[in-house]
């Protein structure tokens, strides 16, 4: 997760630009903590979706294979 220091770079940045507007360092620098951000809420996600098992009305796993898949290849990322 991203430090309340750059979440909140991140919320200056955007009200100046709405208001006065961004010299063209301020509008990189924008767009490098919007990355970072957008990087870090992809990895919770996928994180908080490997953790999840579906199973039908019998208690049978029907988790999609895709999903299978990647847990797998996370896992095994892990191990080396």
């Amino acid at each position: 997760m991203l430090s309340k220091d750059k979440i909140a770079r991140i919320n200056e940045l955007a009200r100046k630009s709405k208001g006065e507007g961004l010299s063209a360092s301020e509008s990189k620098e924008q767009q490098a903590l919007r990355q970072e951000y957008l990087k870090s809420m992809r990895q919770s996600f996928k994180n908080q979706l490997h953790s999840v098992k579906v199973v039908d009305d019998k208690g049978n796993d029907v988790t999609p294979k895709k999903l299978k898949e990647s847990k797998e290849n996370s896992n095994s990322d892990l191990l080396h």
